[in-house]
């Protein structure tokens, strides 16, 4: 029997800016951000490089992480902006990834802390710190169906910096 794994990458959005008079979704990468993005992208390229599928929250940091990110890996992952990874939950972001094509073996989600390390703590069953830039590599047999309490056993954690 094949010994297949679904892996999941999870990657906090790079260093953002904090400008008077702008909307918490609109707030832009800083330099740092913009430099340890792509640092972000030349690891999954060597760690994770054949993402298919990234879910990505529409606020202007993420996406602006990913659009940095994306150009250092050889693969195209279809890119979806999902209007509920911004501000989600742990178990909000579970059923956003339980919709993941079954199809799709590595799949990422770009998007936000606290939601991201609670995440990280309910599939792991251990605690995960993600400060800016940072990815969680998580590995599983299971479908993206099944994603819940202990779905991983362990992760990997990096913080890029550029």
């Amino acid at each position: 029997m094949i010994d297949v794994q679904r892996r999941l990458v999870l990657i906090r959005h790079a260093k953002s800016a904090w400008p008077d008079d702008v909307d918490d979704s609109d707030r832009p990468l800083t330099e740092r951000g913009r430099r340890d993005a792509p640092a972000a992208g030349r690891w999954l390229r060597e760690n994770a490089a054949a993402i298919e599928f990234v879910l990505c929250s529409p606020a202007v940091r993420a996406r602006q992480t990913w659009a940095l990110a994306a150009p250092e890996i050889p693969a195209e992952p279809k890119v979806k902006y999902d209007d509920r990874i911004y501000a989600a939950s742990a178990r909000e972001l579970l059923a956003v990834i339980r919709e993941i094509p079954s199809t799709v073996m590595t799949a990422a989600v770009v998007g936000h802390n606290p939601g991201l390390e609670d995440l990280v703590q309910l599939l792991t069953d251990e605690p995960a710190e993600l400060k800016t830039a940072a990815i969680a590599l998580l590995s599983s047999p299971a479908a993206w169906s099944e994603v819940g309490q202990s779905w991983a056993a362990g992760a990997t954690y990096v913080k890029p910096r550029g």
